[in-house]
């Protein structure tokens, strides 16, 4: 994994800088500025938090001591409402404010007046570094190793809102479950690292199949797969099943089988995982009695 600092740009990053003395407020947003971050300066903790109500901020930096509220309590109500917000306090009273107290507040880091551009900007990376490792971390734990699509476990629970989102917003959702035809047979005859080549080349198949960052692929198990289409009538979720199969069928020269099922959200998840996978049951047996038809015909001529 690399987590190298050439990888953070500060620009992407907003920070709202809290401070009731001016003459510290403004040298330190343009500090910020010079570094690169989209910075800005309020003076008022009870503005602050209208503030970010209003702007997509990434960073709070506050003094601690100020008048109406000082920034512990402002830290608090902050990362109550934004949680994903870094928060670092600043302040030269060192003896009435201790580390602990304000790492408990739910602050990053801790900064004592005065303190120079250097200081500041390590204490910036030192919490991008952290953010790319959660991220990244959070990536793998839903991911499937093999196929690079999500994983099993991710599936249940984006599924479970999907469907709930499903039913408050009055939208149909669809959902495919796809397998491979005889891939134990594939497996018996070419080996295990061969299968598990096969396996990974379906991610991606899948992934370009579906629309980027609307709908999801999944590995479900074995040479089992799942798609989540968003907001999809059921001629959609046909044309996807086929448009999945037929690329399956190209790239790797064996075939899947789909079934797909398509809901507004009144029915159990796990109602809605066996429909589909009953209409997979039904193509799957279509497809093996064409198969055989076809076989039928041949010998016959």
């Amino acid at each position: 994994m690399d987590f190298g600092l050439e990888n953070i740009d500060y620009s992407r990053e907003r920070v709202l800088v809290v401070d009731d003395e001016e003459g510290v407020r403004v040298p330190v947003t343009e500090m910020l500025r010079h570094l690169g971050f989209q910075a800005d300066g309020i003076g008022n903790p009870l503005k602050a938090l209208a503030a970010f109500e209003e702007n997509a901020y990434s960073f709070l930096l506050t003094d601690v001591r100020m008048p109406e509220m000082d920034g512990l309590a402002l830290i608090k109500q902050i990362k109550e409402r934004f949680p994903e917000v870094f928060a670092i306090a600043m302040t030269g009273y060192t003896r009435e404010y201790n580390y602990v107290e304000v790492i408990n507040v739910g602050a990053t880091d801790f900064i004592n007046k005065p303190f120079g551009m250097d200081e500041l900007e390590a204490k910036f990376k030192r919490a991008l570094v952290e953010r790319n490792i959660r991220k990244e971390l959070n990536r793998l734990s839903i991911t499937d190793s093999l196929t690079g699509i999500f994983n099993q476990r991710h599936f249940y629970n984006k599924l479970k809102d999907e469907l709930m989102r499903a039913k408050r917003q009055r939208r149909d959702l669809g959902l495919i479950l796809l397998d491979l035809d005889n891939f134990k047979e594939y497996n018996d005859q070419f080996g295990h690292l061969e299968g598990d080549n096969l396996l990974r080349s379906i991610g991606p198949i899948i992934t370009q199949s579906i629309r980027y960052g609307v709908d999801s692929g999944f590995r479900y198990g074995g040479d089992e797969f799942a798609v989540i289409l968003i907001d999809c009538a059921p001629e959609i979720a046909e044309l996807t099943s086929k448009r999945i199969m037929d690329s399956i069928e190209k790239t790797c020269g064996i075939y899947a089988s789909a079934g797909y099922a398509v809901t507004s959200g009144e029915i159990s998840m796990e109602d809605f995982i066996k429909e589909a996978d009953e209409a997979l049951y039904r193509n799957k047996k279509q497809r093996k009695t064409e198969a055989l038809e076809k076989l039928e015909q041949i010998i016959s001529v």
